[in-house]
């Protein structure tokens, strides 16, 4: 804009920048899930996902539109089942680059998006500022105009995070990736819990639920031989009652070199019957996107090097 002060066009470009990045694949799974492989401008590349809530029929649109969203590229906590840090971590997404997600979805895909969940690569908690922006930016009517209720974001049991996150004032909602309800298992499969042990998450835990309106989710990664046993079901319980939390259970989902699989259906079913004799609100997730890699879990730092030879 040359019609502008010399000084204050420099001003501008220190403030703002004009970003393009590139949707590098698409993949569509059987059961209508869309996963974007998007390379920022950088060069880094991050994977979103679309997920309808149910297929839609006869070309209509389906009933709710949820996506997944990244907060970092890679992931720095390790968590032994889950693709997403397998490739280390390399840098936090800023909240333009996690917004962009939103409305690039949109575009490619021409659906309006209803429900974020900030559960793709990363640990969003760990990018706090970029992430509260961004919901800023996503809540605002002079942005995306998506309620706050619409909104999940997901941490491995930052516990000073989840109490900052309890002092903010928008109604976000909060899942909690426990994948183990004591130490001992949950030592094995999640570095995060050698530093927020247990006690300390459910300590967090209490002092969210004491400072917020919504009930939070337990997200739970049914691993075969590891986390699935009825003691663990019984523990989990516990902790579930004593803060009316929801539990949501998830069967493991294969990973590319990675040695865990998903206990059998017979297995799943009694784990959750455990739950619900306790009174406890819990949930079996029918998995979506498995196919194309694109469920819980499977998303992954991909480098340049790896998409050429894919390519």
């Amino acid at each position: 804009m040359t019609d502008l002060p010399q000084e204050l066009r420099g001003r501008l470009a220190k403030l703002f920048a004009f970003e393009r990045w590139e949707v590098v694949r698409v993949l569509g799974s059987q059961d209508a899930t869309l996963k974007f492989l998007f390379r920022l401008s950088d060069g880094n590349l991050i994977e979103s996902v679309l997920i309808p809530a149910s297929p839609a029929l006869y070309g209509e649109k389906s009933d709710r539109r949820t996506i997944c969203i990244s907060t970092q590229v890679g992931c720095a906590y390790g968590c032994k089942f889950c693709a997403s840090g397998l490739e280390g971590f390399s840098r936090n997404l800023r909240a333009n680059e996690i917004v962009d997600q939103i409305l690039t979805v949109e575009r490619e895909s021409g659906e309006k998006i209803d429900n974020i969940v900030f559960m793709g690569m990363g640990e969003p908690l760990a990018n706090f500022d970029n992430v509260m922006t961004a919901i800023r930016i996503i809540n605002a009517p002079w942005g995306l105009g998506i309620g706050a209720r619409h909104i999940t974001v997901s941490t491995s049991g930052l516990a000073p995070q989840i109490r900052k996150l309890a002092n903010e004032p928008l109604q976000i909602r909060l899942a909690v990736s426990l994948h183990g309800a004591t130490d001992d298992v949950r030592d094995q499969i999640m570095p995060i819990n050698r530093k927020y042990n247990i006690a300390a998450l459910l300590s967090a835990c209490d002092y969210y639920t004491a400072h917020r309106r919504q009930r939070l989710t337990f997200e739970y990664i049914l691993i075969a031989g590891v986390n699935d046993t009825e003691e663990q079901a019984d523990f989990l319980a516990q902790h579930a009652r004593r803060l009316s939390a929801k539990v949501n259970l998830i069967p493991y989902n294969s990973v590319e070199g990675l040695r865990w699989s998903r206990p059998s259906r017979n297995r799943q079913e009694k784990f959750l019957s455990i739950l619900r004799a306790d009174g406890v609100a819990a949930t079996l997730r029918r998995e979506k996107g498995h196919d194309i890699n694109a469920a819980c879990g499977q998303l992954r730092l991909q480098t340049k090097r790896e998409l050429s030879i894919e390519v």
